[in-house]
């Protein structure tokens, strides 16, 4: 049943599901699928920026942010070294010394990170949480291994149909863009029977004095000409 819905990851339809909702079904079978889990979370470094893209609860979300204050930490280290890093116990852990005691304070004592490899600018890390002592054995790091399998692909996958959409939306704002310039410049013309370079140069003059993007000017000349007509 658990392997099941691993697989579900790598066939979810991106364009009928969120970014934040497929990464949640990662974190969601993390939990449900690793031993004596807690919480589970999911950690992105686009160009070396955290963030948490999804967890099971607060307490998860608030373990990440900690670490992202701090700059290091297990969820931090697997994504940026490749390893999985496993605590047995925060109460006794030497390696991130601001960052255990914190956990301590809020009752958890065990985690697993385990890396996970999305795209050349976005990495990332699986993390599981675990109120228990000593909580991840081999069996559950192996196991969450294979999760983070399925969870690289559903990722990689969401993050290349979400760059794909925003690459998309910004062609068209471009090309609006565009046809707005254009129209300014055939009312120019119209207006003061000059040729196409010369009203151009009218738009980039008003742009640059008045420090306003071109479209912002060029909507200006085509607004007063609506408003004269």
């Amino acid at each position: 049943m658990v392997l099941d819905r691993m697989a579900e990851l790598s066939r979810i339809v991106l364009a009928d599901t969120p970014l934040e909702t497929v990464l949640l079904r990662v974190a969601e079978v993390t939990r449900d699928a690793v031993p004596r889990a807690s919480e589970a979370s999911v950690t992105l470094l686009v160009n070396d920026r955290p963030t948490t893209a999804a967890s099971t609860a607060g307490l998860a979300r608030a373990l990440d942010e900690r670490q992202y204050d701090q700059g290091y930490g297990p969820c931090l280290d697997a994504a940026r070294g490749g390893e999985v890093l496993v605590v047995d116990d925060m109460g006794s852990e030497k390696r991130w010394p601001l960052y255990a005691p914190h956990a301590v304070e809020l009752g958890v004592y065990s985690s697993l990170s385990s890396p996970l490899p999305v795209q050349q600018h976005v990495i990332g890390a699986l993390n599981v949480y675990s109120v228990e002592k000593a909580a991840f054995d081999e069996e559950a790091v192996a196991l969450a291994a294979v999760v983070a399998d399925h969870a690289a692909v559903a990722v990689a996958n969401a993050h290349a149909y979400t760059t794909a959409t925003e690459l998309a939306h910004g062609l068209r704002a471009a090309m609006e863009s565009r046809a707005v310039i254009e129209q300014a410049k055939g009312i120019l013309i119209a207006e003061g029977r000059c040729s196409a370079e010369e009203a151009f140069a009218q738009l980039t003059t008003v742009s640059q004095h008045t420090n306003r993007k071109l479209r912002d000017v060029a909507a200006a000349v085509v607004a007063r000409a609506q408003r004269r007509s």
